[in-house]
This record gives structure tokens, C-alpha cells and sequence, in this order.
């Protein structure tokens, strides 16, 4: 008798991304086998076909191109089962990834989140280390000692010179999270899951949890939302708000030139010709 999975991947399909099938089919390959659904505010023929040959149910958002943090709360809520992943259409995930999953929750059944360290995919090769990747990684090493911790002030160490959690290495533990929304926040709807991570770090007797290995690929290319973000300087001025959250003013905006100056490797230039 087939035992049913706690965990699902719910991955947001957003228009026509090329890229969606291969994060569908790293879905698919996991070492545990996850349940898998596609959730979408922008119901199309391409999202249907591939959910139709791969035998996915659609999740439709009802609330029309609601954007990435409306589609996030949606997704994360509807994952209808104990553990959650939020995929994006564009990134992949190894296939130990959902077992590692399952393995530190039943390790940690208290905590809220469970992230891990990822790499990038830039023109379809893995990059594992660069300078945004660095300071991340820097940023998140207290978290990588504590491994899983209550801890407010530790929890927050992983967001408050920047957002250094990547939002589709996280797995929800919804049972264990006290909001019907976690993201949506319109005066930061471009580091909407950084305010989340903001908001869940005040929770009390619930646990962020960090394995520090690189499960995932966050793909950068010339059309993702982030690269997109970071030319037309929309994301500047929000990193500023979001750091005063921690910061005084003057200490927030260094910090936010510093950070900036990092994500400038998160953008790639289309070539010419």
C-alpha cells in the first residue's frame, strides 16, 4: 500500500515560461516522491498542456495576475498538506531535496520554515559561488550554527543587512505558521518575502530552520522578476525600508548601497545581435 506524501511542491506558472517544464520534471524526480500541483493566476493553454502530460492538477488563483507575493500566499496555503514548497516556474530542484525536507522536519516539528543554501543558473551552468552568493552565505552562518532555533535575534541575523534567504529553497510548515497571509504587504511588493521572513522572525516558540547545502538552482536570466527589478532601481528604494526595520536610518541606507552593489551579479544583459 503507496503511503501518501506530507510534503507537495506547488509550483507557480506564471504566462508561458519556457523554463516551466523543467522545474515540473525536478519536481518530479525527487528521491521522496512529493506530491506535485501547479498553481497560476494566469490560466493558460501552456501551463494546461503540461499539467495534462504529466497527470498535475491546476490550482487557479482567483484573484487575476495578482503578482509574485499575492501568487506566494496563495500558493503556500494551498499546498493541502504538512509540508509546502513554493517552486518557481524558472528554478530546479536536486533530487534530495524534498527528502532532506521531510527528514529535518520530523527533526524539527516546530519550526515555521525550512530553507537551504542554492545556486544559481545562469545560461544553463550551475554557478555555486559569486559575490551575492558570498555575502548571503555570510549573512546566514548563525544560522548555520544554530542549525534550527526559536531564537528572534538569530532568526534575524539572516535578514537584516539583506534578504538572504531564497524564497524557493523554503518549505512551509503551514500547521505551524499564525497568519492566513504571510507576504502581501503593498508597500513592499517587490521584497514581499522579505518582509514575511521579517514577520515570521517575531513569531515566539516557532523555528526558522537552515540546511546549509545547495538543493536548489535559482535561475538568473534577462526577463526574472529579480533582474528585472534591479535595472529599473524598484527594488532600491524598498531594500531601504526593509533595513530601517533593523537599522537607523544613515546605517540602513550604507547598508542598502552595499547590498545593492552585490546584487548587481543578479542581472544578466541580453545579448546583442
Amino acid at each position: 500500500m503507496s503511503v501518501k506524501p506530507i510534503h507537495t511542491f506547488v509550483v507557480l506558472a506564471y504566462k508561458e515560461s519556457p523554463y516551466l517544464e523543467n522545474a515540473v520534471l525536478s519536481c518530479l524526480k525527487q528521491e521522496y516522491p512529493s506530491h506535485v500541483v501547479i498553481g497560476t493566476s494566469t490560466d493558460n493553454e501552456h501551463i494546461r498542456k503540461i499539467a495534462e502530460k504529466y497527470g498535475l492538477d491546476v490550482i487557479v488563483n482567483p484573484v487575476k495576475n495578482s503578482g509574485n507575493i499575492g501568487d506566494f500566499d496563495f500558493a503556500w496555503s494551498h499546498g493541502q498538506n504538512t509540508l509546502v514548497t513554493i517552486a518557481h516556474q524558472d528554478d530546479q530542484y536536486d533530487p534530495a531535496y524534498s527528502r532532506r525536507m521531510v527528514e529535518t522536519y520530523r527533526k524539527y516539528p516546530n519550526t515555521m520554515i525550512m530553507f537551504t543554501d542554492y545556486y544559481e543558473i545562469r545560461e544553463n551552468e550551475r554557478v555555486y559561488s559569486n559575490k551575492i552568493l558570498r555575502v548571503k552565505r555570510i549573512l546566514l552562518t548563525p544560522m548555520k550554527l544554530a542549525k534550527s532555533t526559536t531564537s528572534s535575534m538569530i532568526r534575524k541575523t539572516a535578514i537584516c543587512m539583506g534578504n538572504a534567504i531564497c524564497c524557493p529553497s523554503v518549505t512551509f510548515v503551514p500547521e505551524n505558521i499564525p497568519f492566513d497571509r504571510i507576504f502581501r504587504q503593498s508597500e513592499f511588493f517587490g521584497e514581499g518575502d522579505w518582509y514575511g521572513w521579517y514577520k515570521l522572525s517575531n513569531v515566539p516558540d516557532r523555528a526558522f530552520t537552515y540546511i546549509a547545502e545547495p538543493l536548489m538552482g535559482h535561475r538568473v536570466h534577462e526577463d526574472s522578476h529579480t533582474s528585472r527589478e534591479i535595472k529599473d532601481h524598484t527594488r532600491s528604494e524598498q531594500e531601504y525600508r526593509m533595513l530601517k526595520k533593523f537599522w537607523p536610518a544613515p546605517i540602513a541606507r550604507g547598508i542598502a548601497y552595499v547590498y545593492r552593489t552585490a546584487q548587481q551579479s543578479n542581472t544578466i544583459e541580453k545579448k546583442k545581435g
